[in-house]
C-alpha cells in the first residue's frame, strides 16, 4: 500500500470491520486466544514506556497494556474509523496517556518516536498483501532495546475452514512464524492448538536482530504529546477515506 493509493485489501477490511465493529468485543473473545497471555508474558520481559499497536481495533488490549504498564504512553493505529470509535469511548477514562489515530501503518520512519514495544494482535494475518513489509517497518522502527509482540492465527490442518477464514479476509497459513524468527530474537515463541486442533495460533515476543537504520535513529525517544501526533498524522500518514480526527 502506498502513501496515495488505498490498497483493495484495506478498503475491503474498512468495510468489513464498519458492521464488525458493532459486534467485535462480543463475538471474538470466542476465538482470538492468546491475547491476554501474550500481556502477561510482556510483564515479565519488557518494561515499555512508548507502546504502539498495531491495528489496535477496539482498544481492548490497549486498556490491558495501559493497566499492566502505568508508566506507559500508548499509541494505536488503525485504518478503521468504526473500530476506533468504539475504542475511543472505551478509552476516554485513560485520558492523555492513549492517543489513536485513524491511519495505516505504510513504512519505517513515519513515526515521530521511537516505540519500545510494538504489538500486532491478529492484524498480520489480515494484512495481504504487505505483511513481510509492515514487519520489516516494525523492525526499523523499534527501539534497539525494544520488544516486538505478535499473537495471531499460525494455520489449520482443514482446507474448508481455511477458506471460510478467507471470505474473513485472514491468511490462515503457518507463514509467520518462520518470518519472525527470521527478523527478531526470540524471548518468548509458542504455537497452541485451538478448539481440537482445528486451527493452531502463535504468541512471540522479541527483540531486533539488526540495529535500525540511521535515520530512524535521529527521532526522539519520548513520546510526544497528542497534539503533536495529530499534526503529525495529518501531514505523514495516510488516512483512510471517511476518517474522522478527533479534535
Amino acid at each position: 500500500m502506498t502513501p496515495d493509493r488505498e490498497s483493495d485489501n484495506a478498503r475491503a477490511l474498512r468495510r468489513y470491520y464498519a458492521f464488525h465493529s458493532r459486534v467485535y468485543d462480543a463475538t471474538r473473545w470466542t476465538f482470538l486466544f492468546g491475547r491476554r497471555a501474550l500481556i502477561r508474558h510482556l510483564a515479565s520481559t519488557c518494561r515499555p514506556t512508548r507502546i504502539l499497536e498495531i491495528g489496535c481495533g477496539t482498544g481492548t488490549n490497549l486498556l490491558q497494556l495501559a493497566s499492566a504498564f502505568p508508566q506507559a504512553r500508548l499509541l494505536g493505529l488503525d485504518g478503521s474509523p468504526a473500530m476506533l470509535a468504539v475504542a475511543r469511548r472505551k478509552l476516554r477514562p485513560l485520558g492523555s496517556r492513549i492517543t489513536l489515530v485513524p491511519a495505516y501503518y505504510l513504512q519505517p520512519g513515519q513515526l515521530p518516536l521511537r516505540p519500545d514495544l510494538i504489538v500486532f494482535s491478529y492484524c498480520l494475518t489480515m494484512i495481504n498483501p504487505g505483511w513481510e513489509t509492515t514487519l520489516d517497518a516494525a523492525a526499523a522502527d523499534l527501539d534497539p532495546e525494544g520488544c516486538l509482540a505478535v499473537v495471531d492465527f499460525a494455520g489449520s490442518p482443514v482446507p474448508a475452514f481455511r477458506r471460510w477464514m478467507s471470505l474473513h479476509h485472514v491468511r490462515m497459513e503457518p507463514h509467520l512464524g518462520p518470518a519472525l524468527r527470521t527478523r527478531f530474537i526470540a524471548d518468548h515463541d509458542s504455537t497452541r492448538n485451538a478448539c481440537a486442533g482445528l486451527w493452531r495460533y502463535l504468541t512471540f515476543i522479541g527483540r531486533p536482530k539488526v540495529p535500525p537504520d540511521p535515520g530512524a535513529a535521529a527521532r526522539p525517544a519520548h513520546m510526544p504529546p497528542p497534539s503533536t501526533f495529530m499534526d503529525w498524522a495529518r501531514t505523514t500518514l495516510r488516512p483512510p477515506p471517511d476518517a474522522v480526527r478527533p479534535p
